[in-house]
């Protein structure tokens, strides 16, 4: 049973607006009109980028302008101008990616070992405790997938793959992430996270995410049960550098139905926490 909004449907709902003053920043801050150095264009353009995740395909210049806040003639704009560089097509009214837009990712991957250490890790993983298994790190107030190995089971009511956003507040690989932000910047974390409750459980009080962030740092892996979505569970431990920084988490996700949180526990943490440290092992 589901809640009655699903996780997918109030994501629809978190829109840029960087047509007004306060503009989202990339860490999760806030940029103003009086910054001299904020390009609205640019901001506005990789926002109808990302209106195009979550699988939508071919979007009207009316969808758009509804997933992203802007105005129609911005988005006409917008549009335009990444169809020229070839980023986008058009068809009888709507639009879609070209494979033109893979190069914007692609320059992050090749500038990284994670991702590709990371991939052939989580596909033994994946195969070994049969349920999905992702890499993510932080980015501002969200958890962005980095590699993905999944089942043929669905876990969310959004499809997930590289690329993929989820608040960090009510994510296990987020908690993970988040217990080891220094304070400075936890505390800028909490100033701009808006900490929504998608499900019953979610956990939306400051204080008691502290407090699981603590219980996080001390048992070393985060479980996070049902407060994302109802019937997701999943659990997940951080991937360190050499140096013993964090600069990643790795989860396992499964159906709360059929897998109970003692097997998370007991079955899934050291296989997943072995993974782990094979990837810690291949980094810098």
């Amino acid at each position: 049973m589901r809640t009655k909004t699903k996780y997918g449907e109030k994501l629809r709902r978190r829109k840029p607006h960087l047509e007004s003053g306060n503009k989202p920043g990339r860490n999760g801050g806030h940029h103003t009109l009086a910054d001299p150095d904020f390009m609205t264009s640019l901001a506005r353009g990789l926002a109808v980028i990302r209106a195009f995740s979550d699988r939508r395909g071919s979007l009207t210049v009316t969808r758009i302008s509804e997933l992203t806040g802007f105005s129609r003639a911005a988005v006409r704009r917008c549009l335009h101008t990444l169809a020229k560089l070839g980023y986008v097509s058009s068809g009888p009214g709507s639009f879609n990616l070209e494979p033109k837009i893979l190069e914007l990712g692609h320059a992050y991957f090749a500038s990284t070992p994670l991702a590709p250490a990371a991939q052939p890790i989580l596909d033994r993983l994946c195969e070994t405790v049969h349920e999905s298994c992702s890499v993510s790190m932080l980015d501002g107030c969200d958890i962005l997938y980095i590699a993905r190995a999944s089942t043929t089971v669905r876990l969310l009511s959004v499809d997930l793959r590289v690329g993929s956003r989820l608040p960090a507040y009510c994510t296990s690989m987020g908690r993970v992430l988040l217990v080891f932000q220094p304070e400075e910047a936890l505390r800028d974390y909490f100033a701009h996270a808006t900490l929504t409750a998608y499900t019953k459980r979610t956990i939306t009080s400051r204080s008691e995410l502290l407090k699981e962030l603590a219980d996080v740092r001390k048992k070393g892996y985060a479980i996070v049960d049902q407060e994302l979505e109802i019937g997701l569970r999943s659990i997940a431990v951080p991937v360190r550098l050499r140096s013993g920084s964090v600069v990643a988490a790795m989860n396992v996700g499964t159906q709360a139905a059929r897998v109970p949180i003692w097997e998370l526990r007991e079955r899934i943490y050291p296989q997943l926490r072995a993974a782990a440290q094979r990837l810690s092992s291949v980094l810098a």
